[in-house]
């Protein structure tokens, strides 16, 4: 397949983030402050997944942003990101007091982001800087992060080449009788790194990674998990709700459902596939299943032909949900909460593909598109690829969505 010539990127030499990538993204920054906190004076960054985008590392420390000037201070490792990262201005601290005296005078307002910041963070930031205010700027981050450039769609097109390699291709070959959800998980997670994925998924919650995913074995796929996601898993234990059961072994008749995310040097996709392993003609419940899944399809159908530049999101939602006739009820997307959501440098990026996200639609933004429904007693159907949206409308990352496949 082509998609094994993208595999040719990858060395053991460090793959940095490139500076003019990172000088664009501070440019951008700076002009959505302009608008959104015109007279802004400071901002600190603490949260690895936004000095990552900032500054193409991850550290202990801060990034502070003035309108001139940007230093990402460290304490550890500093030596680790002068190796890895193109950021111009990187300097080590061993606390926060090298930082403010640099500054000398603290700004009246203090800009952060306010959903990740935790109170110990902010009650050390104002010991050492002496604000009277502080004011939250995720949504101004989020909105930047929103279009990618075309060395980030660089990223998630080699992260969706893989998924579709793993998922479509080596999938079938691995799901046999007497594995365990947990031994398909693995294998299919260990397939991806093997091929270049970074290994982990990423999300917006306080603890906001995982590895591997999920492979579920019939009605396991229905086990409802904290994450709001419509399908779900009993996990390895009560204390681990993902990967699947190590005891729980693959039978026939069983639907076979896997969301296994991938990711490139942090940028991510998502992808789900959903098998039937046995005789389907012998199923009782056969044109239901086929029924349900052959619906999935087609909503993501409407979903992606709708999904071009300008059209509103909230439409898009509101539209296709009009046609669907949902006669599954609460069964259908956790009660047809959203139908899918944007992804990039976290598999739940803002905006969803839900009611209430006014923002048009522009050209390089990326949405996994994600229909899924929960039949009682059997386990999860459904679908879901990564899009971009090009200027002639969406354009998979991960490949085509197939009606349900039949193994063993």
């Amino acid at each position: 397949m082509a998609i094994l010539e993208k595999e040719s990127v990858f060395t053991d030499d460090l793959r940095l983030v490139p500076a003019a990538e990172l000088e664009k993204r501070l440019v951008n920054f700076r002009n959505a402050m302009d608008v959104t906190h015109p007279g802004w004076k400071m901002v600190a960054i603490s949260h690895k997944v936004s000095m990552y985008y900032f500054t193409g590392t991850m550290q202990e420390g801060a990034l502070i942003i003035r309108p001139d000037d940007a230093v990402l201070w460290v304490r550890r490792s500093y030596d680790r990101a002068c190796k890895e990262s193109h950021f111009a201005d990187i300097r080590p601290m061993h606390s926060f007091r090298e930082a403010a005296a640099f500054y000398g005078s603290s700004p009246k307002i203090m800009y952060i982001e306010t959903k990740k910041a935790t109170v110990d963070w902010e009650r050390m930031l104002h010991k050492y800087f002496a604000f009277e205010q502080l004011e939250g700027i995720d949504n101004v981050i989020q909105d930047i992060r929103m279009i990618k450039s075309t060395y980030e769609l660089q990223m998630m097109e080699i992260s969706g080449a893989i998924h579709e390699t793993v998922l479509d291709v080596i999938a079938p070959k691995v799901i046999k009788g007497g594995i365990s959800e947990a031994q398909l998980a693995i294998d299919l997670y260990s397939e991806m790194v093997a091929r270049g994925s970074h290994g982990i998924a990423r999300f917006n919650l306080p603890m906001g990674e995982e590895v591997i995913g999920i492979a579920a074995f019939g009605k396991s796929g229905l086990v409802r998990t904290a994450f709001d996601g419509p399908g779900g898993t009993n996990g390895t234990c009560i204390a681990v709700q993902s990967i699947g059961n190590a005891f729980r072994k693959l039978k026939s008749g069983r639907l076979v459902y896997l969301d296994i995310p991938c990711g490139v040097d942090g940028y991510h996709t998502d992808k789900t596939v959903v098998y039937y392993y046995g005789d389907i003609k012998k199923d009782e419940q056969a044109a239901q299943i086929l029924e349900a899944q052959k619906r999935c399809l087609e909503l993501e159908q409407e979903v992606i032909t709708r999904l071009r530049p300008g059209a509103v999101i909230e439409d898009i939602y509101l539209n296709t949900m009009a046609k669907f006739n949902n006669i599954y009820g609460d069964a259908f997307m956790n009660g047809g909460k959203f139908l899918g959501h944007s992804i990039g440098l976290v598999m739940d990026e803002a905006p969803a593909l839900a009611k209430g996200f006014k923002q048009e639609v522009q050209p390089n933004m990326t949405f996994a598109v994600e229909p899924k429904i929960a039949l009682p007693g059997l386990g999860m159907v459904g679908t879901e690829n990564t899009y971009v949206v090009t200027e002639n409308g969406a354009r998979s990352l991960t490949g085509k969505s197939h009606e349900l496949r039949i193994l063993g």
